[in-house]
């Protein structure tokens, strides 16, 4: 294995490419001179048995008709070594022995076989080497209609080959017959294929090194494309016209990965904006606060002033601290928000809830016209009590500074069924204030963002309490939205929807959920 943080091994493609092919055909040809070779070579030597045989039987056909020792010499006369033993063991020998044979041409002689003597001119040979010790000539025709060849044997080496052959009539027949041009054949053969492969191999690196260039082409523009991408050209892309082919897989994985960067470095370009920003308007809205508690602590100081003036700036001082300190908690809460928050999940009847938090809100703005509209059972979720409560909250002080604290707002609770077949728990908030343009519905989700209405009024938030409400739904596993209201309606609404538990049916399904004040039936409470 190689060890960890080891470099990209990055030989030369084209080098491995040609070289691995070349190696390829070397063995390829290799094993093709092998198989040319041998197939050659047994093919040569079965054709000079296939001829020894067609001798044989020939000399076979022969025997009884001719004597021995014509018989010799017409065997001879084709190249071969004869040695014709009869019945009685009386043997004739013609043409070079195979000793003579094996040496070569440079060998061959006087033929000296055993009982063999030189021929006589009166043997009606026509100056043959064959001759034959005791014998007599042979009246045609006596034994040629019975001789035939009853068992035959092969003994071969590199230099020669020798065929064995025994008669019917008890005479034997041995023929051989020179190999040695086989071998030479193949050495030829050999250094043909050898140069002919050399050349071969040399055309084939010209050729290989043209296509491997060719077919790698695509990697070269993938580099100029790379280098120019570094270079600040973050638009260029290769856009394979094939993608299912081994470059096309990669350019297009290329360009898969220069779109996820090209995106990643975006939005850490928009969330480092964002940030600056949050500080910017964080420190903004900080110094506010921080510049009038400065500002009375030092009249305070500096200024004489009777204990009405000084109770004054000191109610002062305490009301931009708590602004300051409710600032620095909601910025610790979207903190929270985006690292995840952790939530103590219990059973919460949202209704309940949203009818406790409108009991505290009356009792804040008693001046809003706050409605509370409940179904006829129920509506319990899984969520954090306090965190929910956080999220109605920030709905009705949103909706109070939207209306300038005299307005009419409204809490309703209902429940739908959800695309993955649960239920929903809707909670719906609606105002009569200025309402909320299509175009900044999403956008007043965004940190410290506050419309001109909300700046306008003197008790406006920092822009937060909307980011944070939606955070907190989300990690519930919702969401908080800004809907359309109807066309001809004044005002906004706020959409929250968490996942509901389904009551089940039965006796348990009859056992009242414990609300608070007067939320246990289904009316409308005005606060």
């Amino acid at each position: 294995m190689r060890p960890a943080g080891a470099g990209l091994r990055t030989g030369s493609l084209r080098v491995r490419t040609v070289v691995a092919i070349l190696a390829l055909l070397v063995v390829l040809l290799g094993a093709l001179a092998i198989t040319v070779e041998a197939t050659l070579g047994g093919r040569l030597r079965a054709q000079i048995e296939d001829r020894l045989h067609d001798r044989a039987s020939a000399a076979a056909a022969l025997v009884g008709t001719v004597d021995s020792a014509d018989l010799a010499d017409r065997l001879s006369a084709q190249g071969l070594s004869v040695l014709i033993r009869d019945a009685d063991g009386q043997a004739t020998v013609a043409g070079p022995s195979p000793e003579q044979l094996r040496k070569g041409p440079k060998g061959l002689g006087p033929v000296d076989g055993p009982g063999a003597t030189k021929p006589s001119a009166s043997s009606g040979s026509a100056g043959t080497g064959a001759s034959t010790s005791g014998s007599t000539p042979a009246t045609p025709g006596a034994k040629a209609a019975s001789v035939t060849i009853t068992s035959s044997r092969i003994v071969a080496d590199e230099q020669i080959i020798t065929l064995d052959s025994v008669l019917s009539d008890g005479s034997t027949i041995v023929l051989t017959a020179d190999a040695s041009s086989v071998g030479q054949t193949l050495t030829q053969l050999r250094w043909v294929m050898l140069a002919a492969s050399g050349g071969f191999l040399l055309v084939a690196a010209l050729g290989l090194v043209l296509v491997v260039r060719a077919a790698l082409r695509p990697l070269d523009r993938m580099t100029r494309v790379a280098r120019s991408i570094a270079g600040g050209d973050r638009g260029r892309r290769l856009r394979p016209t094939r993608d299912r082919t081994e470059i096309g897989r990669v350019a297009l994985a290329f360009d898969e990965m220069l779109d996820a960067v090209e995106g990643a470095e975006r939005k850490a370009l928009e969330a480092e904006a964002r940030v600056r920003a949050f500080v910017s308007d964080a420190a903004h809205e900080l110094r506010t606060p921080v510049a009038g508690m400065r500002a009375a602590a030092d009249t305070l100081v500096r200024v004489p002033s009777g204990p009405a003036e000084r109770e004054r700036l000191a109610s002062h001082v305490a009301r931009e601290a708590g602004r300051a300190s409710r600032l620095i908690d909601d910025m610790l809460m979207m903190a929270r928000v985006d690292r995840g928050l952790e939530l103590d999940l219990t059973s919460v009847d949202l209704g309940r809830l949203v009818t406790a938090e409108a009991e505290r809100h009356r009792l804040r703005h008693p001046s809003l016209d706050l409605v509370i509209t409940l179904p006829e059972g129920p509506v319990v979720v899984d969520a954090d009590q306090d965190r929910l409560a956080q999220v109605v909250g920030n709905l009705v002080d949103n909706a109070s500074r939207a209306t300038g604290g005299r307005g009419a707002v409204e809490l309703r609770v209902t429940t739908s069924s959800a695309s993955d077949g649960g239920r929903l728990a809707r909670l719906t908030v609606t105002d009569d204030g200025p309402g909320v343009p299509a175009e900044e519905r999403e956008r007043i989700f965004d940190r410290l963002v506050r419309l001109d209405a909300g700046r306008e009024w003197s008790g406006g938030g920092a822009g937060l309490g909307l980011p944070i409400a939606r955070g907190i739904a989300r990690a519930h596993g919702g969401d908080l939205v800004c809907e359309v209201v109807p066309s001809g309606t004044a005002g906004a609404a706020f959409l929250v929807t968490l996942p509901a538990r389904v009551i089940p049916s039965g006796p348990d399904a009859r056992r009242p959920v414990p609300r608070a004040g007067r939320a246990d039936r289904a009316e409308a409470v005005r606060a």
